[in-house]
């Protein structure tokens, strides 16, 4: 039952903006270790991150930061948020939303 896999939808701006987050907190900073104490969990982290570097190719586009920005946009718009908010959903996603 364990090694069973479990399918998560995303949409491309989903992906674009987590792929973005998850270099930050891994790559980036000591972040990981502050947001994801159990290090067990960060095996799902990098299951999730690696197939995001490797077939987003907005991550390879010299426009990486426009698009960026576009996406997160989109994302926030869709969400009925505005960037100066607060980044926590404010209300909960249905299930159809979640999976993409």
């Amino acid at each position: 039952m364990g090694e069973e896999p479990v399918l998560i939808k995303l949409t491309r701006d989903q992906a674009f903006v987590l792929s973005d987050w998850l270099y930050e907190v891994m790559m980036e900073s000591d972040k990981l270790d502050a947001i994801v104490p159990d290090r067990a969990v960060w095996s799902a982290i990098y299951a999730i991150s690696r197939p995001l570097e490797t077939t987003l190719p907005e991550v390879f586009m010299p426009d990486y930061a426009g698009r960026l920005a576009q996406a997160r946009q989109r994302l926030l718009d869709a969400m009925g948020g505005d960037e100066g908010a607060d980044q926590s959903l404010s209300r909960p996603l249905s299930g159809d939303e979640i999976s993409g």
